[in-house]
Parts: structure tokens; C-alpha cells; sequence
């Protein structure tokens, strides 16, 4: 489960964020590329934009679950 006290720098404030536990493997942009990015320089994702409707909430929701180490939090 994401530490929310291990938040990654560069994420957008709000509900779904990433910790510092991520290993970039791409997974959450694949699964939801309008809400996370690559930071190539840092490696890790980051949050980018907070889905706000029941289908951007899904698809982020799909991307956290996609996460192999469980670097993607969801504190809302």
C-alpha cells in the first residue's frame, strides 16, 4: 500500500499521488495516461491531473491497481 508520508515530488495536489517506492515501470501510463506521467529524470510516475468523474476515477482507479509494487495511493 503507498505511504502517503513517501509522496514523490511533482504530483498534483488531491486523492490519487505516488510514492516513493515506485520502480517506473510505465504501468500506470499505459493504464491511464491522461492522469500519470514519467519523470525519466527522477524515475518514477507522477500524478499530473486528479480525475474528477466517475470515468476518470475508474480509469485511475485501473492504474493503481495495475501498480506491481503498489506505489499509487488513493487518500480520498
Amino acid at each position: 500500500m503507498a505511504d502517503k508520508n513517501s509522496r514523490v515530488k511533482g504530483s498534483v495536489a488531491g486523492r490519487y499521488f505516488v510514492d516513493d517506492s515506485c520502480i517506473a515501470c510505465d504501468a500506470c501510463c499505459v493504464e491511464a495516461p491522461r492522469f500519470f506521467a514519467m519523470n525519466d529524470n527522477d524515475g518514477h510516475a507522477f500524478v499530473k491531473l486528479q480525475p474528477l468523474t466517475p470515468e476518470e476515477i475508474h480509469e485511475a482507479e485501473n492504474a493503481l491497481a495495475a501498480c506491481p509494487v503498489e506505489a499509487i495511493g488513493n487518500n480520498g
